[in-house]
């Protein structure tokens, strides 16, 4: 999955539509009005020669990025937690999808199921549902289910587990000492609720669990993603967060990151700068897989699961703009306002 520059598609990522790019992800520098979003959206599926996955940040609080009328005004996930109410954060899952689908897009990397263990953390931090597990279990969950029953896809993040941390991935590479006890106990429970779910897609952190895997990050660590698959059971898509963040880029080339990634069990890859960055991971796979080096099986492997999320996702260019405003959004949204203001959402009409 790639990014690309400004409010157009331009020459670069046509090219790379036209070659088969899974999908994109869009950004701030992207977004435009709600029309001209909507607008973006439907050209990139049309050009598109199969269907094509559009994917966005959109957790709420400082991470949003669709925001101002008509899109609700958006608590962050701390905010959301505060309540504890799992009816309510099912029902900012739906929000967020009726959202998102208006606009065009199929795939949320949200929630975050990251637990707010370190105050110090300068990552996370407001973006957590909450400081135990077991409740970012609950409500993560929840969130989750609320969008995809409204026909989003759904994305854990980060796994194992970025709360703890002291440092930001996207500018070193952080470690966590904690022994494999402890993250049982904490950073794996919200991630292993997910899983049992059936829900749809895990993002993997860019951190070394030193208990897991002492020399390599979770992307590319066999041992972590052997967590999530055989220990938790999670069998949807694997996504990798952003390949070019410096606790990657300062120690792999993106060749190396791409190949690594994917034999240690990631199905898709976020580039989300630059055409020849993008085009040198996917040439570093290509050939990986013709050498023998990345096995064919695992390729199907991968494939069968992001076609199982293709299938129940991904939708054609559509004109659905109208919906935003509608009766039905106003109810979604009603009371989501007032959790900044410290008022009761509960009482709003669900």
């Amino acid at each position: 999955m790639v990014g690309f520059p400004g409010p157009e598609l331009g020459p670069d990522f046509e090219a790379l539509i036209d070659d088969g790019v899974f999908g994109a992800i869009l950004f701030k520098r992207n977004i435009g009005s709600p029309a001209e979003t909507a607008a973006l959206c439907r050209t990139i599926k049309a050009r598109a020669k199969t269907p094509f996955v559009l994917a966005v940040d959109q957790e709420g609080g400082r991470v949003a990025r669709l925001r101002g009328a008509p899109f609700a005004a958006l608590p962050s996930m701390r905010e959301l937690g505060r309540w504890g109410d799992a009816a309510l954060a099912e029902r900012f899952g739906r929000l967020l999808a009726f959202e998102l689908r208006a606009v065009g897009f199929d795939w949320d990397f949200a929630p975050v199921l990251d637990v707010d263990t370190n105050p110090a953390n300068p990552v996370i931090g407001d973006r957590a549902l909450h400081r135990e597990a077991s409740q970012v279990a609950r409500l993560g969950v929840a969130l989750a289910k609320g969008m995809e029953s409204d026909g989003v896809a759904s994305c854990a993040k980060h796994f194992p587990g970025h709360g703890d941390t002291t440092q930001d991935s996207h500018l070193t590479l952080p470690r966590l000492p904690h022994d494999l006890e402890r993250l049982r106990r904490v950073e794996l429970v919200p991630f292993g609720a997910y899983a049992k779910a059936g829900l749809a897609a895990v993002m993997t952190a860019h951190v070394v669990f030193e208990a897991v895997d002492a020399g390599t990050p979770a992307t590319m660590s066999r041992a972590a993603m052997s967590v999530l698959r055989s220990e938790l059971g999670f069998d949807g898509v694997v996504v990798s967060d952003d390949l070019q963040m410096k606790a990657i880029a300062d120690h792999y080339s993106i060749e190396e990151a791409a190949i690594l990634g994917a034999l240690a069990g990631v199905d898709a890859f976020l580039v989300c700068h630059g055409t020849e960055s993008q085009r040198r991971a996917i040439e570093g796979l290509v050939k990986a897989v013709e050498k023998g080096r990345l096995p064919r099986d695992r390729v199907r492997q991968a494939n069968r699961r992001i076609d199982a999320l293709v299938a129940r996702f991904a939708r054609p260019a559509q004109d659905r703009l109208a919906e935003l405003g509608s009766s039905e959004h106003q109810e979604l949204a009603a009371g989501f306002a007032a959790i900044e203001a410290g008022s009761d959402p509960t009482e709003a009409p669900s």
